[in-house]
């Protein structure tokens, strides 16, 4: 039998879950108030994906090593957006919120990204993505 989770939930260390809290709801994110408490926040990614925000003591619980500060990195949390439109204003809206970019956009024609990198330090990635325009490009590779 194949493996299907019904929902996904990505869990982040932050130091200040107030301070984090604020930060995406000024995305115009938001959090699921029956999993929000004082040592976790549950953000809103859609109906069956969700980051919580766990603070630092209680992250601490599920591990046995240390956390990953912002002088490195563990992952990058790739989000899609409707437009390269919507790009720019999601990654606007967080650079307005605090967050600092850590590369310049990439676009590769049929994907187009920009990253930031929220007040924890862990890193974002804001993508538009063109099925028909990725279909084109590959198949444009398969007749060279």
């Amino acid at each position: 039998m194949t493996y299907s989770p019904k929902m996904t939930f990505i869990n982040i260390p932050v130091q200040d879950l107030e301070r984090s809290k604020k930060f995406f709801l000024a995305l115009d994110m938001e959090f699921k108030a029956e999993m929000t408490n004082d040592e976790a926040g549950c953000l809103v990614v859609n109906e069956n994906t969700y980051i919580m925000l766990l603070t630092h003591p209680f992250y601490s619980k599920f591990i046995r090593k240390g956390i990953a500060n912002s002088s490195t990195s563990e992952l990058i949390l790739s989000l899609s957006a409707d437009s390269r439109e919507h790009v720019h204003e999601i990654v606007g809206k967080a650079l307005e919120a605090g967050a600092s970019e850590p590369i310049e956009a990439q676009d590769m024609g049929f994907m187009f990204t920009r990253s930031f990198e929220d007040l924890d330090g862990h890193l974002f990635e804001v993508m538009f993505y063109d099925p028909a325009a990725a279909a084109e490009a590959f198949s444009q590779e398969q007749e060279q």
